[in-house]
């Protein structure tokens, strides 16, 4: 059967394009991407819940049950907690990363948004935000949104992508780049 050789991609897709069906019907688009951006980064700083999510060890009870507690205690609006139980009944929170990544990715795509990742060594502050943002909206356009990340290894600079486009400005890259030209050198 075509059905049963679904890829994650195509899975969490169909699911992410339903939820956005439903969001945009109830005018709760904004709402349900604050919920899921809030819930992307729970999975991101829990090594548990991301265990829980795709364990196969856990019964489709117990982490419904589970993660029908974490959404009571994040304060998620109703229909998120209904999408996230409903993934949970259906044995597929193993995707649920991709899931929220598919609605935020097309939510942005119907807007008109660019998402430029940033990596940095460190915190950016307010005014670091707000110079990198001008110079992304002088370079790409007025709808960039920033989605950022600390990567200590870095040790300094940024790594900026949008798109296809990467631009490494990183100190550990410089110094790998040096590092590469010396052996050449002897």
């Amino acid at each position: 059967m075509a059905g049963d050789n679904t890829s994650l991609g195509d899975l969490a897709g169909r699911y992410a394009a339903a939820l956005l069906d439903l969001a945009d019907e109830r005018k709760a688009l904004d709402e349900v991407a604050g919920d899921l951006q809030q819930l992307r980064s729970l999975i991101a700083e829990s090594a548990d819940l991301r265990r829980l999510l795709t364990s196969p060890i856990y019964s489709r009870a117990q982490q419904s049950k589970a993660v029908a507690a974490i959404l009571d205690k994040a304060g998620l609006g109703e229909l998120t907690r209904r999408f996230v139980l409903v993934v949970a009944s259906n044995s597929r929170l193993f995707a649920l990363s991709a899931m929220i990544e598919g609605y935020l990715t097309e939510l942005a795509r119907r807007r008109g948004e660019i998402t430029a990742e940033v990596t940095s060594a460190r915190n950016l502050s307010d005014g670091q935000q707000a110079a990198l943002l001008n110079a992304l909206r002088s370079t790409v356009g007025d709808k960039v949104q920033l989605d950022l990340t600390v990567d200590p290894a870095l040790i300094g600079g940024l790594i900026v992508k949008v798109g296809s486009r990467m631009v490494d400005s990183s100190l550990r890259s410089k110094l790998q780049r040096l590092q590469l030209a010396m052996k050449g050198v002897g």
